[in-house]
């Protein structure tokens, strides 16, 4: 598949910003190549050839990829491929798995507040801060989805 400039920096950019999050390079480039692909389902054998990847660098990736909830696959009758896609129906679900995360976080945080000493109030209180606005941002969360769904709603 030729990919033009443009699009071979959108899908540099969309690999760097999944890379800050933590995801192994190919992985977010493979992301980016579905986001910017012309069409969206692209076989095992595009991707690697596209991305100048490797076949078990590919493969690792696209599992990953799989196993938390970004891509999946289809078939089609007739033939054997799999063509990976984009999910992007359950990006609700993914939002509310990291603000799941972010509570626990909250908690396990304030057990930490439990244990430390109070020699050190401006250390202890950053902490707090953390963990209070992580909650903050668990509690508003609904709110903001229902509030954009509304405003989606009057276009």
């Amino acid at each position: 598949m030729e990919l033009n400039d443009k699009k071979r920096a959108l899908i540099e950019k969309i690999g760097i910003a999944h890379e800050e999050k933590g995801f192994q390079p190919v992985a977010g480039r493979i992301l980016g190549l579905l986001y910017v692909s012309p069409r969206p389902e692209l076989t095992f054998d595009e991707i690697r050839e596209t991305l100048n990847i490797s076949k078990s660098a590919t493969s690792t990736a696209l599992n990953l990829l799989m196993h938390i909830g970004h891509i999946d696959y289809i078939t089609f009758s007739g033939d054997r491929k799999r063509y990976f896609k984009l999910k992007m129906s359950n990006w609700r679900e993914l939002i509310q798995n990291e603000i799941e995360r972010v509570i626990k976080m909250s908690h396990v945080l304030h057990e930490v507040l439990e244990e430390r000493t109070k020699d050190t109030p401006e250390f202890n209180c950053s902490i707090e801060e953390f963990a209070s606005f992580m909650q903050f941002i668990h509690k508003e969360f609904p709110g903001l989805l229902q509030r954009w769904e509304q405003t989606r709603e009057q276009k």
